[in-house]
This record gives C-alpha cells, sequence and structure tokens, in this order.
C-alpha cells in the first residue's frame, strides 16, 4: 500500500482559487442568508477547505434592501453594541438600523460577522463581502457568476 497517494492537502494562499459570486438576496430571510453567505466566505463549500487559511469566495449581494425578517423581529430584535464607557450599553432595532446611511450594508455586515471566526481571519473574510441595496454593482470586471443561495 502506497501512503504517500493519501497525503491530506492542505490549502495555502498560493494554491487557493478564489471566485465571484453574486447572492440575489431578495425575498431571503436574513439568519438564513447569513448563513449561507458565511459558508461561502469561509470556504466550506470547497473539497479544499483549510480552517486557517482564507480559501473562500468574494460574495456580492444584491438587492439587501428587499430582505425579510420573520415574524416581529424588526422591531422586536435588538442588537446591542457597548462604547467602552460606564453606562455605555446601547442598543438599536434592525429598522431602526436600516434607517440610518448605508443600514442594509450595516444590517449583513453585523449578521454575517456574528458568524464568522471572531479573529484576524474573521476580520479579513468580512473585508471579501460586498453589499448594494439595489442590483447595480461595480464589480462586473470580475465577471462574478451569479448562484441560487437555496440550493447550497
Amino acid at each position: 500500500m502506497d501512503t504517500l497517494s493519501y497525503k491530506t492537502i492542505s490549502a495555502n494562499k498560493a494554491t487557493v482559487n478564489k471566485e465571484w459570486v453574486i447572492v440575489d438576496a431578495t425575498d431571503q430571510v436574513v439568519g438564513r442568508l447569513g448563513a449561507q453567505v458565511a459558508k461561502l466566505l469561509r470556504g466550506k463549500h470547497k473539497p479544499n477547505f483549510t480552517p486557517h487559511v482564507d480559501c473562500g469566495d468574494n460574495v456580492i449581494i444584491i438587492n439587501a434592501s428587499k430582505v425579510k425578517f420573520t415574524g416581529n423581529k424588526w422591531t422586536d430584535k435588538i442588537y446591542l453594541s457597548y462604547t467602552g464607557y460606564p453606562g455605555g450599553q446601547r442598543e438599536i432595532t434592525p429598522a431602526r438600523l436600516v434607517q440610518k446611511p448605508n443600514g442594509y450594508d450595516k444590517l449583513m455586515r453585523r449578521v454575517v460577522k456574528g458568524m464568522l471566526p471572531k479573529n484576524r481571519l474573521g476580520a479579513k473574510l468580512l473585508g471579501n463581502l460586498y453589499v448594494y441595496e439595489g442590483a447595480e454593482h461595480k464589480h462586473e470586471a470580475q465577471m462574478p457568476k451569479q448562484i441560487d443561495i437555496n440550493s447550497l
């Protein structure tokens, strides 16, 4: 038996192939969409997945303003943040968050960030996410391919 043919392949920055994909967020539930996008960003759908390497794809989310929450989560769900000062805990609902400038971008980034590793690699992976409220984006030069997020 040849044991060399069973070597585990570990991807590195030189051997990984990153692709550009477009995800349409129309009528998608925010949490389920975030979980699938995090999986694409991390690269867990690829056969050469390596946990400590950025082997995921660059993900473009279009139509982010058409996402939905189930139930009353638009007004009842609360996102907490802390300023660092005593008594500095702030809370915001998704409905108030999307009213801010680039609100849907902030909402999707917050959702996906919670599903990525809490380390330097997770911060780098979040940089591979591009969110647009409408159907237009500025990444035609990368020739992204459209994927159906429900089939993953």
